[in-house]
């Protein structure tokens, strides 16, 4: 059986979707499931199940700092361990984003996971471009950001879910290997010109300030969230490759179109 962690998030979702669309069995795990999940908090490292479970996609327990987010990923590798597991899929970070904020957890996770005896795939997704778009802020005047001028190798969610259902659906045959999942080069400047309004680049100074006058952030998210600001703006992040195109058997999704449509999305009175 496959099983799909943090099953109620937007990746682990479409990936669900994605293995139903391919007609491939799959159960997800969540802190709070809901009908047909079953319950999987890596806070509670007793509580953990992963009885009949043979591959497991562990899609990254982020959005904490990075002590906490290794602690969970310690549970559920042991987890995986004492209940027979076979293989874990495990959902990192592009290997341009080494210098980000949030790597360290996920670099700490990948020498885990390969260090267990488990079977592994690493699948290093690039930044969403959902993320990106949705990044961008609105002014009178058009959309403003500190990206400068730019680009990030943008990839649409869904098509990363669709490959971690590739994977998972024949773990055997990706067993062992690291997928640098990137996606095409998008500028804000881009976004802007598809939204037919302008891009103003603001420093990263301002932009830090900004981020921690923000009370709605969680004290590690301001530094993450100026890294790969200034990641995009000096041009590291725009590294391409084959890999997501190949697993998928298909061109990917349009990440400038994907990102423009967040980025409308947050504009004050709609589109």
């Amino acid at each position: 059986m496959i099983m799909v962690t943090g099953a109620n998030g937007q990746l682990a979702s479409l990936t669900l979707q994605a293995l139903a669309e391919r007609e491939t069995p799959a159960v997800g795990g969540s802190r709070t499931p809901a009908d047909g999940q079953r319950p999987l908090d890596f806070d509670h490292p007793a509580s953990l199940d992963l009885t009949g479970v043979s591959t497991l996609v562990l899609v990254s327990a982020g959005y904490a700092e990075d002590d906490r987010v290794l602690a969970r990923h310690r549970a559920v590798v042991d987890a995986a361990l004492r209940d027979g597991v076979a293989h874990v899929v495990y959902t990192s970070l592009t290997a341009s984003g080494d210098h980000l904020g949030f790597a360290l957890a996920h670099r700490g996770t990948e020498r885990m996971i390969r260090a267990s005896g488990l079977g592994w795939t690493i699948l290093r997704n690039g930044l969403y471009a959902e993320l990106f778009g949705a990044l961008l802020a609105w002014t009178p005047d058009g959309l403003e950001s500190a990206f400068g001028q730019g680009a990030l190798s943008a990839v649409a969610r869904a098509d990363l879910a669709a490959a971690a259902a590739v994977v998972a659906g024949d773990p055997a045959s990706h067993a062992g290997r690291t997928y640098e999942l990137v996606g095409e080069p998008v500028t804000a400047s881009d976004i802007a010109e598809r939204l037919t309004v302008t891009h103003r680049t603001i420093g990263l100074g301002a932009y830090r300030a900004r981020l921690l006058a923000d009370d709605t952030l969680l004290p590690f998210q301001p530094p993450m969230l100026a890294s790969i600001a200034t990641s995009v703006r000096h041009g590291l992040l725009g590294d391409t490759g084959p890999d997501l195109a190949r697993l998928l058997g298909r061109p990917l999704t349009d990440p400038l179109t994907v990102a423009a449509d967040a980025a409308a999305a947050t504009r004050p009175g709609g589109r």
